[in-house]
């Protein structure tokens, strides 16, 4: 009877655990997955969880995730529920920034190097099992790899592609691929270099936080897109380690020859806001023909190659020029249920009700103190005391709003953990939001859900709940330290929106690379988003500023010899302003 009983149980919690996965219609960047612990600084005895270099495959009508150093990949039927694969055999070493394919029944998988190795598949990739597709790949030439690999099959031709580099010296080469001698280079000495980075008149190419450092930029994470009879060749630059990490793309009618820079570049780019740096992943397509763009948002908190994976609304205009919308791109959005028409259109209208408010905590370690908590930076964050079950932090949203979501980003502070054991590797909290402080509304409660680590939880509650006080409940992480860097409500309150900022204006520098723009501030604004483009009805660049910073920005990511039109919006607890009117460059 016992065992009938605890059968019964875990069939419950089963059951509610896949009906509230079923319920949750959004999704909110960085990505909710088990990221694992990453040792690509073993020697320094550095232990932090990450994740990097996103490729994202359609495969029969599923997802496979395949991150930098993860030791397997992530399977999903959604792209919001993932479920962690580890593969039956693996390759000589962890693979870093892989590349995946996939064609009719058969997925491939191949790995960054610089020595020889093969080229996988699988024909069950949601059960791990992997094959060996060739033997070996010919060696390059020294330094040339291929690093940073994507593989391209072209259904048109029937012609096989791989594109590849990683460096601040050589390009991103590409090179024809044999497929009768089992996707072998069709000649090792005939790969090309196609893309050259060009910072003296790409002013997104340069280094450096908000390209302001001089060293020489880098260019990695090829990948290849085919859009009527275009070949879109994508690369980031200039750096993983900083907020302007980016994909840009060159275009041609042919996959090996005749690349010219888009006009338009970079694709993908986010410099301001929570996450930051939308560089090195890759363009996929969802079940309805969407267009998704991953990415790279950097962390850096015990590494400055400490990251996380971020996904995009993408697709091309009427034009065919590629776009990448990063628009509130780390704020809830829908999962799509149809070929959405406009860019805007999955994007939730839950508004960030967290920034800056005050949090109370039932401990505090040293000077890591609860406003770092509010602040929208990933690299500041609150310890507790101890890491212990029953430490608690109360949020006052100052006034009552409709809370919908709530998202906690944990930071491993001084972490020890150097495995990956489910075991002892899980998250566990409970989510309460009340009225008054006192009387308390439990919404999400991770002890009764099968045990997974959840890094930057999102959690979308099952129903709009109004609120003015939100309550974190610790449980369990595995690390020594309770550290968490930010703690995320979103919802909408019943008040007015704030007005549309006025006096936009932008000069462009005698630097073209650079254009300083200024607007007036309004009252009750949480933050603006600068928009521009190179076209009034293009303006598909987004740069967020919160209100609390100068009413300035000096934009350092333009192209020399091309025009761009600006607006601004403002935004707050309540929703967002109308766009202000479109103003060019003087």
């Amino acid at each position: 009877m016992k065992i009938k009983a605890i059968l019964l149980i875990l069939c419950f919690i089963y059951i509610n655990f896949s009906s509230l996965a079923q319920q949750q219609k959004t999704y909110c960047n960085p990505m909710d997955i088990d990221y694992k612990y990453n040792f690509e600084q073993l020697n320094d005895s550095i232990s932090y969880r990450s994740g990097a270099d996103p490729v994202i495959i359609n495969h029969k009508g599923e997802y496979y995730l395949f991150v930098t150093i993860s030791g397997g990949w992530w399977h999903s039927k959604d792209l919001v529920n993932w479920r962690y694969i580890v593969p039956d055999k693996w390759p000589m070493e962890d693979m870093c920034a892989p590349a995946a394919l996939s064609v009719r029944d058969t997925l491939y998988l191949f790995q960054s190097t610089f020595e020889q190795r093969p080229i996988f598949y699988s024909l069950e990739p949601e059960k791990g099992k992997l094959l060996f597709y060739n033997r070996w790949l010919p060696r390059l030439p020294p330094l040339i790899g291929p690093w940073d690999p994507a593989l391209f099959y072209d259904e048109d031709t029937d012609r096989w592609f791989m594109y590849w580099g990683s460096s601040n010296t050589f390009p991103i080469f590409g090179a024809e691929l044999d497929k009768n001698r089992r996707l072998t280079y069709k000649n090792k000495d005939d790969y090309r270099g196609l893309i050259y980075l060009d910072p003296k008149n790409h002013g997104w190419e340069r280094f450096g936080r908000n390209h302001r450092d001089t060293i020489r930029p880098f260019t990695e994470g090829a990948w290849m897109t085919k859009h009527k009879g275009k070949y879109f060749l994508q690369y980031g630059a200039p750096g993983t380690e900083y907020n302007v990490y980016a994909n840009g793309t060159y275009v041609s009618d042919d996959p090996l020859e005749g690349f010219k820079y888009a006009p338009y570049n970079p694709i993908s780019y986010k410099p301001g806001g929570f996450m930051t740096g939308a560089g090195h992943g890759n363009t996929f397509q969802d079940n309805f023909g969407n267009y998704w763009n991953t990415g790279t948002p950097w962390i850096a908190v015990n590494w400055n190659f400490e990251r996380r994976i971020a996904m995009f609304p993408a697709g091309f205009d009427k034009d065919n020029q590629m776009f990448a919308n990063t628009r509130f791109g780390d704020f809830p959005h829908y999962l799509p249920t149809q070929k959405w028409e406009n860019k805007d259109e999955l994007f939730t209208g839950w508004m960030l009700l967290s920034y800056r408010k005050p949090v109370t905590a039932t401990s505090v370690k040293d000077t890591f103190h609860t406003e770092k908590l509010t602040d929208e930076n990933p690299r500041t964050f609150w310890v507790a005391k101890q890491n212990k079950s029953g430490e608690e932090l109360v949020m006052d949203l100052k006034e009552v709003f409709e809370v919908k979501a709530i998202q906690m980003n944990y930071t491993d502070y001084k972490s020890n953990i150097y495995d990956n054991d489910p075991e002892k590797v899980y998250t566990q909290f409970k989510l309460y939001t009340s009225l008054d402080g006192k009387n308390w509304n439990l919404v999400r409660d991770l002890t009764q859900e099968p045990k997974k680590d959840r890094p930057c939880a999102y959690i979308e509650l099952e129903k709009p709940m109004k609120a003015r006080y939100v309550k974190y409940e610790h449980i369990y992480v595995a690390s020594p330290n309770l550290a968490i860097s930010d703690f995320r409500v979103f919802g909408n309150g019943s008040g007015k929106v704030p007005q549309t900022p006025k006096k936009l204006t932008v000069r462009r520098d005698t630097d073209e690379r650079n254009a300083f723009i200024a607007w007036e501030k309004v009252p009750n604004a949480v933050g603006y988003n600068i928009l521009w483009g190179i076209a009034k009805d293009k303006l598909y660049q987004t740069y967020q500023i919160w209100n609390d910073e100068p009413n300035t920005l000096e934009l350092r990511a333009l192209t020399v010899g091309q025009k761009y039109y600006f607006a601004i919006e403002a935004f707050n607890e309540h929703g967002v302003s109308k766009v202000s009117e479109i103003v060019g460059e003087r």
